[in-house]
C-alpha cells in the first residue's frame, strides 16, 4: 500500500496547481487516527463548484493482537462544502470543510467467533482543513468521517 501512494504522489508532482476548486482535482494520502492499528487511506477529491467537491476514498488497515489478526478495508465517497467563500477566507494558504462519507466496509478476523468477519454500509461526517505550504502540497487533518477511522492525517496534492 505504501508503495501505491507513493507511487500516485510521484505522478502528481509535475502538476501544475490552481487557486480554485471547480473542475481541480487533487489527491490525499496519509493515515488514519485509531485505537487498533494503523489505516492507512488514498482518496481523489474533484471540485463540482467553487465550494463543492465530490471524491472517493479507500482504506486499509491490519490489526494483530496476540490472540488474533484482522484485516479492514473500506471504500466510500464523500461530498464537502468548502467554507472560505462563506467565512471569506482570502488566504489561499487554507481550505476549511466539512461534508458526509458514504463507505462500505469488510472486516476480516482470523479468529472463529460469531461476528468475526462482517461488511457492511455506513455514513459519517467530518470536519476538516488543509494547509497549503506552497500551490501544489498541503498537509491535512480531518476529524471524525474515515472509513476504517476517527479521523485522518496527511499529504495532499492539487493538481
Amino acid at each position: 500500500m505504501r508503495k501505491i501512494i507513493f507511487v500516485c504522489l510521484l505522478l502528481t508532482i509535475n502538476m501544475t496547481a490552481q487557486n480554485t476548486i471547480k473542475g481541480k482535482t487533487q489527491i490525499n494520502a496519509g493515515i488514519g487516527l485509531s485505537q487498533y492499528g494503523l489505516p492507512v487511506y488514498l482518496g481523489l477529491d474533484f471540485g463540482l463548484h467553487p465550494d463543492i467537491s465530490l471524491g472517493i476514498e479507500g482504506s486499509f488497515r491490519n490489526y494483530s493482537n496476540s490472540n488474533s489478526n484482522a484485516t479492514l478495508l473500506g471504500i466510500g465517497g464523500n461530498v464537502n462544502y468548502h467554507f472560505n467563500s462563506l467565512f471569506k477566507i482570502k488566504n489561499n494558504h487554507w481550505d476549511v470543510y466539512a461534508g458526509v462519507t458514504l463507505a462500505y466496509w469488510f472486516w476480516n478476523w482470523d479468529n472463529n467467533f460469531p461476528g468475526a468477519n462482517a461488511s457492511g454500509v455506513g455514513l459519517t461526517g467530518q470536519v476538516g482543513g488543509r494547509y497549503f505550504f506552497n500551490p501544489k502540497w498541503a498537509v491535512n487533518l480531518e476529524l471524525g468521517g474515515g472509513i476504517l477511522s476517527g479521523g485522518k492525517l496527511g499529504l495532499t496534492h492539487r493538481f
